[in-house]
């Protein structure tokens, strides 16, 4: 065929054709940083080497053909949005010549906000907040709480989650994220709730009205073990139960048992609220103290109305002995064989119903639960749970020891634990149970579920790994 001089060659062929002049990149103004597709946010100073490789990422499918030879910046001015890059690349086009060409691409700089970003700014446009509360020294309904909201997902839709001192507050971008959550809490703890909206700005054009609304939510001030003392009317309303009683569990009820007829019931949030009654005694008071000997007291004779008796525990007549204290008390009808007490004879109380109450019917001491080797059950728990991504003031020393409690609670109570997702700590060995163990309950691996994620329930690192 007809040969063409390279000159010629040259104005005849534009062998940069199909690599775009004007390319957009994503910019986040407020990290600075760079987006690289699909995902990755990169930090880049202008003009530098990071920046070059990313904007030359943009062009590599539209270059396939030709051979780079040399890239660089441009001066623009640094406020334009634009970068400009210089460009030389070469192509063998007929007859092997080679030809080479110098052009300039053009990036066109866009802002878009990251992910990272959109999730700070979002904490500050939430819409309404779900403050909950409850006023007791102990967690562990919280962490019960914390578990449902796990299991249920409600955490999904938070834009952040706050836990303070008393209690913890979930933030939203909608009311209706926020009235779900409060629909949630109601059936599954026994609180009581207010809301309540100030306007934060009103457009006079469009006639719309822009709120935060706040629920507050209170929890009533009960945990499991507390001994509470109830008021006459409520107790008798109850199947005529001692005012003396145990709480067992909360769940969507506070669920108490009196110690003396075993007789169990239940409250719920209305009834509490109508008639409240508090904690005689914190966790922490309770004491070790040593049963001695036991007489199980068969066929009681219970008052009329009675309600009805738990099954899971007997009735007994045992002395017992205070470890701290070393003085025998003979106690009528005490019940479990545990011996994590409260000591009713030396502690000072002040509740309005006790005060009222005849000093013969108030027991002295009253035994709660078992007390087991707390090292040794860390050190069988082959279990563990998931945690709500949230931020936190300073940590409570006194956190880890209620944590700890609370998952002696979940091994020790499986009504509790039907509604926790319990998972497989990968990182501890089973043990068979070994012959100096004190009977501690546990969690049997049937009831564990393998925990999969490659991260926390909220996408953690394990997450990022996967999309990179």
């Amino acid at each position: 065929g007809p040969y063409m001089c390279v000159s010629c060659l040259r104005n005849k062929v534009d062998i940069s054709e199909g690599i775009p002049k004007q390319v957009t990149i994503h910019f986040c103004r407020q990290c600075e940083r760079y987006l690289q597709p699909p995902g990755t946010w990169l930090q880049c100073a202008l003009e530098s080497r990071e920046l070059l490789t990313l904007c030359l990422k943009k062009l590599k499918a539209s270059m396939a053909k030709v051979r780079l030879i040399d890239a660089g910046f441009l001066w623009t001015e640094p406020h334009s949005k634009r970068i400009k890059m210089k460009l030389t690349i070469q192509k063998e086009v007929m007859n092997g010549a080679i030809l080479q060409q110098v052009f300039v691409v053009e990036f066109v700089i866009q802002p878009q906000m990251c992910e990272d970003c959109h999730r700070v700014e979002a904490k500050d446009f939430w819409k309404a907040v779900v403050q909950v509360r409850q006023k007791t020294v102990h967690k562990k309904t919280f962490y019960y709480l914390e578990q449902l909201i796990l299991k249920h997902k409600l955490h999904q839709n938070t834009v952040r989650i706050k836990e303070i001192h008393e209690g913890i507050d979930f933030y939203y971008a909608s009311k209706q994220h926020a009235q779900k959550m409060v629909d949630f809490l109601q059936c599954t703890v026994p609180c009581r709730s207010k809301a309540s909206q100030r306007l934060i700005s009103h457009d006079v054009h469009s006639n719309t009205y822009n709120y935060k609304s706040t629920f507050s939510m209170e929890i009533v001030p009960v945990c499991k073990d507390n001994v509470v003392c109830l008021s006459p009317r409520l107790a008798q309303s109850l199947g005529n139960m001692g005012q003396v009683c145990v709480c067992i569990r909360v769940t969507s009820s506070i669920h108490m048992i009196d110690p003396n007829t075993l007789q169990i019931a239940e409250v719920d949030g209305n009834t509490f609220w109508r008639h409240p009654f508090s904690s005689l005694c914190s966790p922490r008071q309770l004491e070790e103290f040593m049963v001695m000997d036991i007489d199980i007291i068969r066929d009681q004779k219970l008052g009329a109305g009675a309600g009805l008796t738990s099954n899971k525990v007997k009735l007994l007549h045992t002395p017992v002995n205070n470890k701290k204290q070393g003085n025998m008390l003979i106690l009528t009808c005490f019940f479990f064989f545990f011996y994590l007490s409260f000591d009713f004879a030396n502690a000072n109380i002040n509740d309005e119903f006790l005060n009222k109450m005849n000093p013969h019917h108030v027991p002295d001491v009253v035994l709660i639960k078992k007390s087991y080797d707390r090292m040794k059950r860390v050190k069988n728990r082959v279990w563990k749970l998931r945690e709500l991504d949230r931020e936190r003031d300073a940590t409570d020393t006194d956190d880890e020891r209620q944590y700890t409690e609370f998952l002696e609670d979940l091994e020790e109570d499986e009504m509790l634990r039907k509604n926790v997702n319990i998972f497989r700590d990968a990182s501890k060995i089973p043990v068979e149970s070994e012959t100096d163990d004190d009977g501690a309950p546990r969690i049997s691996l049937a009831e564990m579920m393998e925990d999969l994620s490659l991260s926390d329930s909220t996408g953690g690192a394990g997450a990022d790994m996967m999309t990179d």
